[in-house]
């Protein structure tokens, strides 16, 4: 019976096939490629360019021009109402060839969208670059 028990052990202990796979190599490869993908990738710069004034700087600040729409359409320039459309677009001619102004719309709550959009459309038309609309916190 002792040698029926070593014969046992011993057919126990022959060279059996490995059913997992090895990893090794696996891992060396997709290091590599990682490395190459990081090498290859272009750096993208996020810069934005500027320019800012500089500190001995003395320009004086825009001149502000102040567009207000009431409820019933009317349209009022610096607080004067503007008697009609071709007087709005003359003003904000006026505006444009000046260069260092700044539009600031302020339409009211109940105020017909028709009427702001022609404004915004005049003052681009005439050339205006600085227009914002203000007040926005109104209408939330």
């Amino acid at each position: 019976m002792g040698s029926k028990a070593a014969s046992l052990s011993t057919s126990h202990n022959l060279a059996e096939p490995m059913i997992e796979m090895n990893m090794t190599p696996l891992i060396d490869v997709m290091l590599v490629l990682i490395i190459m993908l990081i090498i290859t990738i272009p750096r993208q710069n996020q810069s934005v360019d500027m320019s800012l004034p500089g500190k001995g700087s003395n320009d004086a600040p825009p001149l502000v021009i102040d567009i207000s729409v009431t409820h019933d359409g009317s349209i009022l320039w610096n607080g004067t109402a503007v008697a009609d459309r071709a007087n709005l677009t003359r003003q904000l001619l006026v505006v444009a060839k000046a260069g260092k102004s700044e539009v600031h719309l302020r339409p009211d709550r109940a105020a017909p969208y028709k009427v702001v959009a022609g404004i915004l459309t005049v003052a681009k038309r005439s050339g205006v670059v600085n227009i914002g609309v203000v007040g926005n916190e109104q209408l939330m």
